[in-house]
């Protein structure tokens, strides 16, 4: 007898994950829709049903949703280092422009040309670290977000998710970039609904 409700246990589990399977594969199908068309010929219908596989413990929506603070949290500590680094800027230039009224005031007349001559170097010297360290910012923020994004890869191609594996062809991150956002309305839609596992 217990074999036979650990049998039927069993069945109801698998046709439960089946028609949770069927569910899931039905909404992606229709989330599809709304995709560029380029990216819509490219999604086979195996892409999918492998997609709605690996979503039907809600696993994926987990790591997903932990990837995604990571990233919020990545950005908005690269944000505020930029401003940081913005606002030092400004005060390093409000603080020139500060010396250099104070050095007009006291000069001789005699001595104008050479103080506006060396005041001008000064401004283009810091002009030009303002420039050189925002471009190294802005290199920084880019390979830690390009990092950000191999790091996004590996852990949803390690969790089995389809379509994700580490590559930096531009094509291929769109098309994971599509595949996170289906997995997103998908999640949102079965928060909303209540039918997350």
């Amino acid at each position: 007898m217990d074999a036979y409700c650990s049998l039927s246990d069993d069945q109801s589990d698998a046709a439960r994950q089946q028609e949770r399977h069927y569910y899931l594969l039905s909404e992606l199908q229709a989330l599809v829709k709304d995709l560029p068309s380029s990216f819509q010929q490219r999604l086979s219908y195996t892409t999918l049903s492998d997609l709605a596989q690996a979503l039907i413990d809600g696993t994926v929506y987990e790591i997903v949703q932990g990837l995604l603070d990571i990233q919020h949290l990545t950005e908005k500590n690269l944000y505020n280092q930029r401003q940081k680094l913005h606002s030092e800027h400004r005060a390093l230039k409000q603080d020139l422009v500060r010396k250099h009224k104070q050095a007009l005031q006291t000069c001789k007349s005699h001595n104008l040309a050479v103080l506006k001559t060396n005041q001008r170097a000064e401004n283009e010297a810091l002009d030009q670290r303002v420039k050189d360290e925002q471009r190294m910012m802005d290199e920084k923020i880019v390979a830690e977000m390009d990092q950000k994004v191999l790091d996004q890869q590996n852990t949803l191609e390690k969790a089995g998710v389809p379509g994700f594996y580490i590559t930096t062809n531009p094509q291929e991150v769109m098309m994971q970039m599509n595949l996170l956002e289906l997995i997103l309305k998908l999640q949102q839609k079965e928060t909303v609904s209540g039918s997350l596992p």
